[in-house]
């Protein structure tokens, strides 16, 4: 990929460019129409909270299905979305679904996806969360380009875990999430199925994310804009209302916001169950009034709707805002008892082996505000340099330092599962102590994470924060596992 083309700048300039330089990537799509005139746009009035319903994602169907193997084709395409009510926003989509769909997936059994890129700029796809070979990974110069198709296949080989899929096209992942190109993949297994947890319509999927809406309706894209995206969608709808029975639901909560962390706590200040991190169930449930989201953090929560009486509203709030325009996600109205044969038992999974280090390495975070790029040990990304190799079936500590003392970071890596270690030198937040492949840094924190890299396979993998504007601009790294099959 040393010489393919990413929005006019060839993969051998990445490594250098500056703020101005990636601002032009953009000049002729939609954030060049955006990013100029910003100051003049005028903002589009947004519905008042909770008077919209909230729906669930559509489900993806498979073209084809095999003994072993599903098959689906997604197509990332122009479309027309109705966010605000009675307005519609052009958008980029999946299959013309904003969220994209959902793909429920078994583990292992496989499941293959042709992207068709019907876009004017070339896209990849990654899977967010999935042990997968380097070439249906979805790196970021692995590109689709107009027009063209590919297969991503995906082995499941893994335990139930709520994953993601995105757009990762450096340079363009940001503008291209922003305006739609992400979905949820939830895998299933038979011991997550022997639990008892709620399933079907009471296992609900819920895509969290901002957005700055212009006064016709459509999605303003300006970088690094968090003080300005002030609409929180639910399910690709302004603080929607969500009617649940007087039973127990279990939301699988993602956070696909650019830059956004969201706090999810009831309003009532009651306590619910959170029963799984990222990569999967937790070992135990854990009882707990909060849960904090970074971007690309996802949390399984239970909570239990049988406490209201019928015609109880309870809102899902961020407690990390203040403001009243931000801090209310999304409402539910309780309505009549149904019968409920779910079950939290006392014990959910058991974890991996906490395996010693084999090596230590250490990765320090920062941005410069006044050129906007951003840079891991003081270098930006550049896809020609492997950054370090790793050994399959390797164990090691990594310490993630953010420099920035204002500025929010969190880490991402491909491929590999960590468990937290510690907070700078501390215990790690009771909400992460599982399997996980995102962390929140805050400003001026340490976070000790230890990596597993097996079952890997070899390859090369991606690495970055994933406040997605700062590895557009360049706050990402790459690194090689030997050995791997």
């Amino acid at each position: 990929m040393g010489g393919a083309r990413c929005g006019g700048v060839t993969a051998g300039d990445v490594g250098t460019l500056d703020r101005r330089a990636l601002l032009k990537l953009s000049a002729g799509g939609l954030a060049g129409r955006v990013v100029g005139g910003a100051a003049g746009v005028r903002w589009a009035r947004v519905p008042p909270p909770f008077s919209v319903p909230m729906p669930v994602p559509v489900e993806a169907r498979p073209v084809r299905s095999t003994r072993d193997a599903d098959y689906y084709r997604l197509a990332a395409a122009s479309a027309l979305a109705e966010i605000l009510p009675g307005t519609r926003t052009p958008v980029l989509a999946y299959n013309g679904a904003f969220p994209g769909p959902t793909i429920r997936a078994r583990a292992g059994r496989r499941v293959v996806v042709e992207h068709v890129n019907r876009l004017d700029e070339p896209t990849t796809v990654h899977l967010h969360g999935g042990a997968v070979r380097p070439e249906d990974d979805g790196g970021p110069m692995d590109l689709v380009e107009p027009g063209r198709a590919r297969r991503y296949r995906y082995p499941n080989g893994q335990r139930a875990a709520t994953l993601w899929y995105h757009d990762h096209a450096h340079h363009l992942e940001s503008e291209h999430v922003y305006r739609g190109l992400a979905g949820a993949y939830l895998l299933h297994d038979e011991c997550e199925a022997g639990l008892g947890l709620p399933s079907g319509r009471f296992d609900v999927p819920i895509v969290l994310r901002d957005a700055r809406f212009g006064e016709d309706g459509s999605l303003v894209y300006i970088p690094e804009d968090f003080a300005g995206r002030n609409t929180i969608l639910a399910n690709g709808r302004p603080q929607p209302y969500f009617r649940v029975a007087a039973r127990k639901y279990r939301f699988r909560l993602l956070n696909a916001a650019n830059m956004r962390f969201f706090k999810a706590e009831l309003s009532t200040g009651d306590a619910f169950q959170q029963i799984a991190t990222d990569r999967g169930l937790l070992p135990a449930p854990l009882t707990t009034t909060s849960v904090p989201l970074s971007p690309g953090e996802r949390a399984d929560i239970v909570v239990d709707f049988s406490r209201y009486a019928p015609g109880a509203r309870v809102v899902l709030r961020d407690g990390f805002s203040t403001r009243p325009s931000t801090n209310g996600i999304l409402r539910f109205d309780v309505c009549g008892r149904v019968r409920d044969g779910s079950r939290v038992p006392e014990r959910l999974a058991t974890l991996p082996a906490l395996r010693p280090a084999t090596a230590a390495r250490e990765f320090r975070l920062s941005m410069d505000k006044k050129t906007g790029m951003g840079f891991i040990n003081g270098r930006a990304f550049d896809p020609r340099r492997i950054d370090f190799t790793v050994e399959r079936g390797a164990a090691e500590t990594w310490r993630i330092v953010n420099e920035n003392q204002v500025i929010q970071h969190n880490f991402h890596v491909h491929l590999a599962d960590f468990r937290v270690l510690d907070r700078d030198g501390g215990p790690p937040m009771p909400t992460e102590d599982g399997l996980k492949d995102t962390v929140m840094v805050r400003p001026g924190e340490s976070v000790g994470v230890r990596v597993a890299f097996d079952p890997a396979f070899g390859g090369d993998y991606i690495y970055h924060c994933h406040i997605i504007d700062h590895s557009a601009m360049g706050m990402m790294g790459r690194f090689r596992i030997t050995g791997g099959g």
